[in-house]
């Protein structure tokens, strides 16, 4: 199909431009209208050439378009599709690959949780246990290793030891020869001078942390009530159990005792003594001298009693002016009778006390389990009733004695009876 263009116009002999072709695309069916103009005259051949002479480009026609599917546009979409296989498979496996990145985190993270949780779950643990033990019964030394324990675990595991004031080392001692970075808190008291040291043996390599004063702080606060507690548990026990006069037991001591000393005797079919100990007219040297110069001969009697005693003996002081005596391991009523002659015989010598010589004496009672008693009631009450007999009897000695018309209170020659010290009644 040609379209002809004159090759001058208006006389020009330069031709013009031809038109720009008429774009049709490749593959499409065309309709065109024009002249047929034969190459070859020779109508007997059977394929005769010829060419179409258009007018214009309105003469051809697109009647259908190429279809779409060509090998071209086949390998476009292919292609394309491998683009998009790739696009997605490489999406796919960089969102795989941050999923399991994050995963990854996310499981690390709850790791790091849960292990401090247990650790905070243990480090509570530990503090309740200590906090249990400091008001309980298991001995100092345990509680304080605890302790160090504790703020080894805080501090990774770094040996940690207390150093108890007039006491032991105690915890995992490391030398400062070792290299190691020492640290030392002191275990401050309420009142006073310090209780101890704790230390701790940390890499000289990792520099010191925040969190390493709160733990030795609380590590030093827990030292401290822990030895407080037990000192003022040791005290108040001390108190319950021994009078604050005299440094001796008291009342309660004396029960227990005795009704572990029953418990033994019924045990091993064994005897024991119990004394009774009454001051004679304690009275006077109140009135006489003061309550201040009485309580200083209590505890003189106490401390002269107490070296005729044997060292399983137990003294107790029952009342203001009474004591009692347990004797364990004897055989005889007469080994119990030698330990009362020697209480008795301490108060043979005046006691010098302030510049002043009192002179004073006791009454015993001895009684023997089970002889005079099964019972602690019934013990105590044989032994109180033998000692006011003895009492009576020494009061009714002395009467007959000054009725009969023997003076014992006349002075020696040469001394007046002011020099001498006012004394306990029944003095000789």
């Amino acid at each position: 199909a040609v379209i002809r263009h004159p090759s001058s116009l208006y006389g020009s002999t330069t031709p013009p431009a031809p038109p720009p072709m008429k774009e049709l695309p490749v593959g499409a069916t065309v309709a065109v209208t024009g002249i047929c103009a034969l190459e070859d005259s020779n109508p007997y051949d059977q394929n005769v050439p010829f060419n179409l002479m258009m007018r214009s480009y309105n003469d051809i026609v697109v009647v259908a378009w190429p279809s779409w599917m060509t090998v071209r546009n086949l390998a476009r979409v292919i292609s394309a599709m491998l683009f998009v296989i790739l696009g997605i498979s490489a999406w796919g496996w960089t969102l795989k690959r941050k999923v399991r990145r994050q995963t990854q985190v996310l499981a690390a993270r709850a790791e790091a949780e849960a292990e401090a949780e247990r650790r905070n779950a243990s480090l509570q643990q530990q503090r309740s246990r200590i906090l249990e033990d400091i008001n309980g019964f298991r001995p100092l030394v345990e509680v304080l290793e605890g302790i160090t324990e504790l703020v080894s675990f805080q501090l990774d595991g770094a040996p940690c030891w207390c150093e108890v004031s007039d006491g032991p080392r105690l915890g995992r001692y490391a030398a400062e020869t070792d290299g190691l970075r020492t640290v030392r808190e002191s275990i401050m008291s309420r009142s006073g001078p310090p209780l101890g040291t704790i230390c701790a043996a940390l890499d000289p390599r990792v520099p010191a942390a925040v969190h390493e004063k709160e733990v030795f702080f609380v590590g030093s606060q827990l030292a401290a009530l822990a030895i407080e507690n037990r000192r003022l548990y040791s005290d108040l026990v001390h108190r319950s159990e021994f009078d604050l006069l005299t440094d001796i037991h008291n009342r309660f001591s004396l029960d227990k005792h005795l009704d572990a000393a029953m418990a033994h005797a019924r045990d091993d079919a064994s005897i024991f003594g119990l004394i009774y100990v009454d001051l004679d007219e304690f009275k006077q040297v109140n009135d006489v001298y003061g309550h201040q110069v009485g309580d200083l001969y209590l505890q003189e009697v106490a401390v002269l009693m107490k070296r005729q005693l044997r060292g399983a003996d137990l003294l107790a002081r029952v009342g203001g002016d009474e004591f009692a005596v347990l004797v364990p391991m004897v055989h005889r009523r007469a080994d119990v009778e030698e330990i009362a002659a020697r209480l008795e015989h301490c108060f043979a010598a005046p006691v010098e006390i302030g510049g002043y010589a009192l002179h004073g004496s006791a009454s015993l009672g001895i009684a023997l389990y089970p002889e005079d008693g099964s019972s602690k009631d019934s013990l105590l009450s044989a032994a109180d009733a033998a000692m006011y007999v003895n009492k009576h009897m020494k009061r009714a000695a002395t009467e007959r004695i000054a009725t009969e018309g023997i003076a014992t209170d006349v002075p020696p020659e040469g001394e007046c009876e002011t020099d001498r010290a006012p004394g306990l009644a029944g003095d000789d």
